[in-house]
């Protein structure tokens, strides 16, 4: 099909282009040969070796030039950008076109998912059931007891209590899109969501069962020992859950990774959050509620989001990239993957000339049996035969992905052939799945949350129906982080199990019992002060450059917290201690400044 010319229009681009189907559709669309020439050189008989075949499969994967790519996204990567969009002379790349979710909103084809947004917060408090006081990372066991905190029982039956009395009082009993509204539960993961429906069905039960409620997650599951499936769950195949759905007979979905993107259901008004998000995938999540429906009256005021893992900040921070327009401020530097080749190279997981042998068996279609005996070899070396230290393991292993990703995303756009990292491309995509990073730390790790019991569980609201204001301004892209080495930090701290436990019901329990007029006599007075710093007006108040107005915030608050921390040295240590207390106070206390000067003009 060379010798024609094709238009092909690609939908949710971010996320189509980035594995085989797109090179597929190159090859399909490509030369598959030199015609006339090949044919007549075929006569003679020459066998095509190997290495001819890795460079016709390298031009193959190109994007094609008698092709026109039109890649459509509302939230579009880097890679995005930089495969659709439209070079600069400064090099940043462009889109070709622009429909912005302002627009779209403005003119009612979605609605706007944030204008009612409420926040939780949790509360903890643990207690030792063990004498002894073994030692443990003290990293890594704050957040494996958080985690195990988030897992129980009481933890969850508490906010899913809290859901549904929502549901039930906002959506389901305000009769919402004329009786058809629908809510959507986000999850950590697979097991959560299952925990969640049962909590979820045991307080609808108290309730007499007014609706039904449905799971969505992908395989089978074994929690508490016992082995869950979508279908045995539901009661019906996976394949009617759509269908099921959208009958007024369900009224709740809980999902982990599922459906949160492309699933299209207008009669959903209502999503609960306990899931970390962030970047393109908060927007996709949230974009589940976008869909407008005439025909039942939706509105933006019928929108609600508690979301009890993100904060407002959080959200922000992610949609203003894609609010007005998205560009690439630069090109993917491609020298980086010569970089990480050298690195993965010299750990003695595969010699070059094995990569290559494995290259030509691959490209000579040899069977897998074949194949995989080869891969095995690198695998074992890995696992065992090199006696590996955790960190250099988890090092390659980043580093084999991180090259996988990146030349899987480059090759069809990149104006040369690189025959060597083709072949390693095809031998670590294998081989990546058979490597094993589990350390002896996550074994203490194991320990920990068995040597602990949650005490205290408690959860306050932080906001309460707030509206996400966005910026006009474009968001601008770089490209992604191509070199992850070093990322692995080896240096750890160890403290007891009382140390930590201690630690981490300060962190999560102090403060609960201070009143909302402590709270906000501080705050008041934070933000007196920083109206009256020498550099209030003159360096942030009175100019438009953002990153200057960021910047200039941020040392007034700096100093004027380090002038009282004899005053409050609670309040100093967790500041400079606490980068999320700190990102959060920061951006409370500006809200408030920014507010009192709209207010003023």
């Amino acid at each position: 099909m060379a010798d024609k010319k094709f238009a092909i229009l690609i939908d949710e681009a971010h996320s189509s282009q980035g594995g085989s189907v797109s090179d597929d559709m190159n090859k399909a669309l490509g030369v598959q040969g030199d015609s006339a020439d090949e044919a007549d050189n075929s006569s003679d008989n020459e066998v095509e070796d190997n290495q001819d075949k890795i460079i016709k499969a390298i031009e193959a994967r190109k994007m094609q030039g008698h092709v026109s790519y039109f890649g459509f996204t509302a939230t579009p990567k880097d890679s995005t950008l930089e495969k659709f969009g439209i070079k600069q002379t400064d090099g940043s790349f462009e889109p070709f076109d622009l429909y912005s979710m302002k627009q779209a909103i403005q003119e009612g084809f979605i609605l706007d998912v944030i204008a009612n947004y409420t926040t939780f917060k949790s509360y903890y408090q643990i207690q030792k059931t063990i004498k002894d006081d073994p030692k443990f990372d003290t990293n890594k066991a704050q957040k494996a007891l958080k985690a195990y905190v988030e897992h129980t029982e009481q933890t969850i039956n508490t906010k899913a209590a809290i859901m549904l009395d929502h549901f039930m009082d906002n959506i389901y009993g305000k009769n919402r899109l004329n009786g058809h509204a629908k809510g959507m539960v986000v999850t950590q993961n697979i097991p959560m969501a299952i925990r969640y429906y049962q909590a979820l069905t045991k307080h609808l039960k108290e309730k007499g069962n007014p609706f039904k409620i449905l799971i969505a997650f992908s395989g089978s599951k074994k929690v508490d020992g016992i082995e869950y499936t979508e279908p045995t769950m539901n009661g019906f195949e996976e394949s009617k859950t759509k269908d099921k759905f959208d009958t007024d007979e369900y009224r709740l979905l809980v999902v982990a990774n599922k459906y949160l993107t492309g699933f299209d259901q207008p009669k959903l008004t209502a999503m609960y959050v306990d899931k970390k998000l962030k970047g393109v995938q908060a927007v996709q999540t949230l974009s589940r509620l976008n869909r407008s429906a005439p025909k039942y009256g939706k509105k933006t005021e019928d929108l609600f989001v508690l979301d009890f893992y993100n904060t407002t900040s959080d959200i922000k921070a992610a949609f203003d990239r894609y609010y007005t327009a998205t560009t690439l401020s630069e090109a993917t530097d491609i020298n980086v993957l010569h970089e990480i080749k050298d690195n993965l190279d010299s750990k003695g997981v595969y010699e070059t000339h094995e990569v290559i042998e494995y290259a030509d068996l691959f490209f000579g279609n040899e069977p897998m049996d074949v194949l995989e005996p080869k891969i095995d070899v690198f695998a074992d070396r890995f696992n065992d035969t090199l006696n590996l230290a955790d960190e250099t393991k988890i090092e390659f292993k980043m580093q084999a992905k991180q090259f996988v990703k990146l030349y899987g995303r480059i090759a069809a756009i990149i104006p040369f052939n690189m025959v060597d990292w083709e072949r390693l491309y095809w031998a670590l995509k294998p081989l990546i799945p058979k490597l094993n990073v589990k350390t002896t730390e996550d074994k203490a790790i194991d320990d920990l949350l068995d040597s602990v019991n949650l005490n205290t569980y408690a959860i306050e609201r932080t906001t309460l129906g707030q509206k996400i204001t966005l910026t006009d301004d474009a968001g601008e892209l770089t490209p992604s982080n191509s070199n992850p080495i070093g990322v692995y930090d080896p240096e750890t701290t160890e403290d007891v199990l009382d140390k930590i436990i201690e630690d981490f019901n300060k962190h999560w329990f102090e403060n609960w019992h201070a009143t909302p007029e402590e709270q906000r006599f501080k705050l008041v007075n934070l933000v007196k002060r920083i109206q009256e710093h020498r550099d209030f007006e003159y360096k942030y108040n009175n100019i438009e450059d953002e990153q200057a107005r960021n910047m200039e915030f941020t040392n007034m608050v700096r100093e004027i917290v380090v002038s009282d921390r004899r005053k409050e040295v609670d309040f100093y240590r967790k500041f400079v201690g606490d980068k999320n207390f700190q990102m959060a106070f920061m951006h409370s206390l500006r809200m408030l400044v920014d507010r009192e000067a709209g207010e003023k003009r």
